[in-house]
């Protein structure tokens, strides 16, 4: 018998809608495998999307679909807590523990299923996947801002996530290392095969790394599709 088909890499579909205030997000949301990155200026919705996709917080109306798992719809009672979501969430604080080291960090993520010593190696791995295998045995304390980052990715590729988000990881770094990241990310994407979720304020940032550009403004998506059509004359958010 042939072989049979690999899996086909999953998508995350999402329609969500948010009142508070009078702020109200309603947008739908098509993420297939690779890098969406998610603009807006502040107070737009950026943030609040990835905690509802995340489950971090309920949308008053809405469905999120990852494949054939449904993680939420509203109408039908269905609501997958954080938890048993398999995804990666790096926030823009990192929030790595301070009183661990680099390597029980990255473990932290991963399945209490495998004997310790073998997630011990896997996490000493992912950190020289990244670039940081030097740091095993320090605390976050002594990481400059790109280690850290680094650290912080590989923590989060060690759930073997099926989705991750970013949200605005790069943020307080200077270009030249924002732009190693942004390449370390690309390839880290490329190797997992799962859509990557990406807010960020950068325009430069979201040319580099979106295979989609979504841009959004008081809760709406006003563009979507590739960089070079959306961002084509675009230099600020703030425009």
């Amino acid at each position: 018998m042939p072989d049979p088909d690999p899996p086909k890499p999953a998508g995350l579909e999402a329609t969500l809608r948010l009142a508070r205030g009078e702020f109200t997000l309603d947008v739908e949301l098509s993420c297939p495998p690779g890098i969406t990155c998610v603009m807006g200026p502040s107070g737009s919705g950026k943030s609040t999307i990835l905690a509802l996709v995340a489950g971090l917080a309920v949308p008053d109306l809405g469905r999120i679909v990852l494949g054939d798992q449904v993680w939420l719809d509203r109408e039908k009672g269905i609501a997958v807590p954080t938890h048993k979501r398999h995804l990666a969430y790096v926030f823009q604080g990192l929030a790595l523990f301070p009183h661990m080291t680099a390597t029980h960090n990255v473990m932290y993520g991963m399945s209490r299923d495998k004997p310790r010593a073998e997630r011990m190696e896997r996490a000493r791995e992912l950190l020289a996947k990244v670039g940081v295998g030097h740091l095993g045995s320090r605390r976050p304390r002594t990481f400059s801002g790109g280690e850290a980052q680094r650290v912080a990715l590989a923590r989060a590729i060690a759930r073997s996530p099926q989705l991750v988000l970013l949200d605005e990881p790069f943020s307080a770094l200077d270009r030249d290392l924002r732009k190693q990241l942004v390449d370390l990310v690309r390839s880290l994407v490329a190797e997992l095969g799962v859509p990557l979720v990406h807010v960020t304020h950068s325009v430069a940032e979201a040319r580099m790394l979106g295979d989609q550009i979504i841009r959004i403004e008081k809760g709406k998506i006003v563009a979507r599709g590739k960089a070079s059509d959306v961002l084509a004359n675009v230099t600020s958010l703030d425009e």
